[in-house]
Formats: structure tokens, C-alpha cells, sequence
């Protein structure tokens, strides 16, 4: 399995942007994503998660109200709508899949990581 995660960039706090996870080498159904980020000399950690169908999602409280996790089965793709952004949101955005109905909060839970987007918040 495949995962490439694109749609970085900079914006001013305030602002949206919206990170695409592509999934290929199996059958995207069969896989739960997970969104995790990385701030410079911080530990990966959890920011949102989606379930094989999408009818399960959840978020790390610092991001509820703001992002919005989804997937489209077409595509072949999850994305994570991020709005309100803050300085604190700047970070590399991993997404992540495994091969489960959903995948946990903690990085150890995925087998398979995308390289990484940079977002980076200005004030």
C-alpha cells in the first residue's frame, strides 16, 4: 500500500487548507486512515482518524470544530478540511492506513505512512 499526502502550504492564521491522502497498491476500502502531525522537535502525534466506510471519525481536541476529516471511495482518496488555522496547526501532516475497520490514536497503530506536507501557519 501506497499512501501520498499533498495539499500543503503556507496560509495565514485565520485561513484554510485542505490535505489529500492518496491511497493505491490495494483495496482502499479495506484500510482505515489515520492524520497525524509533527511540529518541529515535538513527537508525531494524533490529529484525526476515519473508519474503512467513513462512518466513523474523530478528532484530537485541539482540532474539533475546525477540521474535518473524509474519504472518497472513488478517488481512492481522504482528506482533512482544515479551517480556523492557528500558528499551533504549523507542522508536517502524515497521513497513515491500516488494514482494520479504524485505526487508533497512537502512530504505532498504522502499518503504512505517506511522506509528509508541510503546513505552515503565518500571523
Amino acid at each position: 500500500v501506497q499512501l501520498q499526502a499533498s495539499g500543503g502550504g503556507l496560509v495565514q492564521a485565520g485561513g484554510s487548507l485542505r490535505l489529500s491522502c492518496a491511497v493505491s497498491g490495494s483495496t482502499f476500502s479495506r484500510y482505515a486512515v489515520g492524520w497525524f502531525r509533527q511540529a518541529t522537535g515535538i513527537e508525531r502525534v494524533f490529529v484525526a482518524r476515519i473508519s474503512q466506510s467513513g462512518g466513523i471519525t474523530s478528532y484530537a481536541d485541539s482540532v474539533k470544530g475546525r477540521f474535518t476529516i473524509s474519504r472518497d471511495g472513488a478517488k481512492n482518496t481522504v482528506y482533512l478540511q482544515m479551517n480556523t488555522l492557528k500558528l499551533e496547526d504549523m507542522a508536517v501532516y502524515y497521513c497513515a492506513a491500516v488494514n482494520a475497520v479504524i485505526g487508533g490514536t497512537e502512530s504505532g497503530s498504522y502499518d503504512y505512512w505517506g511522506q509528509g506536507t508541510l503546513v505552515t501557519v503565518s500571523s
